[in-house]
């Protein structure tokens, strides 16, 4: 590995070789994947870094730098301020060698309506304080145990040099009085498993043997179809009539109609597995509302049976989902320092101010740096904040070579974001948890799912004695989904710095009945995030952190970008063990 900063007083540094096999733009977490995965593939490569700060958008970083790069990156201020750096011509339309062009690289607005609030600075800002903390720019987010992200850490042995903590318990806050009949919001455990379900105080035992029933159907139904044979077990011989049976046409049908008419599951049960387990966005029983993001019944169960296969996978994760200590930063910074080990070339802090075309057929050839430097390469993956300029020659590309578009999938749609800084947790007893507040349970017209995400100092997010609070919701109108947002905020948190102030008797957060008093606000932001696709051209690009919790479009995206640049390649060959003489104490995730 070569590593290479550009520092100001030996001015800007020189690359060699000059030519690659692929060039990445970025450290994201897709284009660190991408970047490791051709690196382990033989492939030579060279990351640049041309951000001032690692792994954006999937950085975690303090109070100060997080806003300053959201800044950045905001409507406002979508070009780079690249003054830091030597000064050099502008790109111009002809370089040294007169066979090739350059289109100028632009950048694109990632963020915007940003919102900082700070209740209290001397708790928050101290700058002792900033390096205590690690915000995830897109969260919330987990590992679930069993999804593509976690097999593809355990397959390239990134977990022996990560330290992971399993997420405590979730709850559903689900409004039994939607109707307008009074009362308050009730908070209700989501039970991961069997002993989960009759652990819960909260279901009726009604509600536990309904659940307990569905559970098996789904456990016959994913037996049968995972065997190529025929041959039943006597414990499914007793559901064979076809009322207890889920058939293809179910497997067509949307979920909540499944769930609510064939099941028969009380609208309780029904929010808590739809908005909580299989984490729909939109209001499912809505149709207008919910147009073509209507869960069927078949992803439905596919998320069910993924949620419980997570559960118990690992010795020591007492739930069905993971977070890394430091931060979701960690996952792009170790797929980094894979690359590396591997042989690719990292530099930070150089901006890439245009890509070198032929100059008579258009074909991509390189890029040009920001200190006058061409590269050349026979592939280029971009960070989402690039905008490929017009210009370049597309080769004929068949519609099912292309897995995105260049341009956002659907306009219309947008992530609100919110990030607080408390004092204290939801429970007393609970350090790391998720939250879901099912549609119209904050406000009339609340048409998606808000999912919160608390985190504490045990997984590094924030110094001792403060917890760390994600919120978010995909939204087609932005107005709507701030107020969606501060409406959670509103209910879960008081702004007093008196922690017996009135604003903390007139709306108590209550558990079955159970009042709680709220945890206090230090600080807090919040801010739309673009949803921008990725695409795969001539020159491709990787997508933004989308509105799931889950990593499995990073996966799937990456995955795809790999497979259309080197089809006869391994996507990350298998039992290398390429970190065992470098990490002395790696916490790895051991099965069991």
């Amino acid at each position: 590995m070569t590593y290479m900063a550009a520092e100001e007083d030996e001015g800007p540094p020189r690359i060699e070789p000059t030519s690659f096999d692929l060039i990445v733009v970025g450290t994201g977490l897709p284009e660190s994947i991408i970047a490791a995965a051709a690196a382990s593939a033989g492939k030579t490569v060279l990351q640049i870094n041309p951000d001032p700060y690692y792994h954006s958008p999937f950085a975690s970083l303090s109070p100060k730098d997080l806003i300053s790069f959201l800044h950045l990156h905001s409507a406002t201020t979508s070009d780079h301020d690249y003054t830091d750096f030597r000064t050099v011509d502008s790109p111009t339309d002809q370089t040294t060698d007169s066979s090739f062009n350059i289109l100028p690289l632009s950048t694109r607005p990632l963020y915007s309506s940003v919102e900082v609030h700070v209740y209290s600075p001397e708790k928050v800002l101290d700058d002792s304080l900033q390096k205590e903390f690690n915000l995830d720019l897109a969260g919330p987010r987990v590992l679930f145990c069993a999804d593509p992200m976690v097999d593809l850490i355990v397959d390239v042995d990134v977990q022996n040099c990560m330290s992971f903590m399993s997420v405590d318990t979730s709850y559903c806050i689900y409004d039994e009085c939607q109707k307008g009949k009074g009362g308050g919001l009730l908070w209700n455990s989501v039970p991961g498993s069997r002993n989960a379900i009759f652990r819960d105080r909260s279901l009726s035992l009604k509600e536990k043997n309904q659940l307990m029933r569905f559970f098996k159907l789904l456990q016959a139904h994913y037996h049968s179809n995972s065997k190529s044979s025929t041959t039943t077990s006597n414990e499914e011989d007793d559901e064979n009539n076809s009322s207890m049976k889920i058939t293809p046409e179910d497997l067509e049908t949307p979920f909540v109609e499944f769930l609510t008419c064939k099941i028969r599951l009380s609208p309780k049960l029904t929010s808590i597995i739809l908005y909580a387990i299989t984490m729909a966005d939109y209001e499912q029983d809505n149709v207008e509302a919910c147009k073509k993001d209507i869960v069927k019944t078949k992803v439905g169960i596919d998320r069910l049976m993924l949620y419980h296969k997570s559960v118990g996978r690992f010795r020591g994760a007492t739930g069905a989902m993971l977070y890394p200590i430091y931060g979701q930063g960690e996952l792009a910074h170790f797929f980094c320092r894979r690359a590396a080990i591997m042989g690719g070339i990292s530099i930070t802090q150089m901006p890439v101010v245009g890509l070198l075309v032929d100059k008579d057929v258009g074909n991509y050839k390189g890029v040009k740096l920001v200190t006058g430097q061409e590269l050349f390469s026979h592939h280029l993956i971009l960070a989402p904040t690039f905008v490929i300029p017009p210009g370049l020659t597309t080769p004929s590309v068949s519609p099912q070579d292309v897995y995105y578009d260049f341009v956002q999938q659907d306009a219309r749609e947008k992530v609100v974001r919110g990030i607080c800084i408390t004092d204290n947790s939801f429970k007393p007893d609970v350090a790391n948890c998720l939250v879901f507040y099912t549609p119209k349970s904050l406000c009339p017209d609340q048409m998606t799912s808000v999912r919160i995400f608390q985190l504490s100092s045990n997984v590094r997010a924030c110094p001792s004695g403060m917890f760390v609070v994600y919120l978010s919701t995909i939204c087609g109108d932005v107005v709507q989904g701030k107020r969606s947002i501060n409406a959670a905020k509103e209910a879960l948190f008081s702004t007093s710095v008196s922690g017996n102030s009135e604003d903390n008797s007139r709306d108590p957060l209550r558990e079955n009945t159970v009042v709680k008093v709220k945890p206090t606000l230090l600080w807090s932001t919040l801010y739309i995030q673009e949803l921008i696709m990725g695409g795969f051209d001539c020159v491709s690009s990787t997508p933004m952190p989308d509105g799931n919790l889950q990593y499995s479009h990073v996966v799937d995206a990456a995955l795809k970008l790999f497979q259309k640049m080197y089809p006869d390649d391994e996507f990350f060959p298998k039992k290398m063990p390429w970190w065992n003489e470098v990490v002395e104490n790696g916490a790895c995730l051991s099965e069991g």
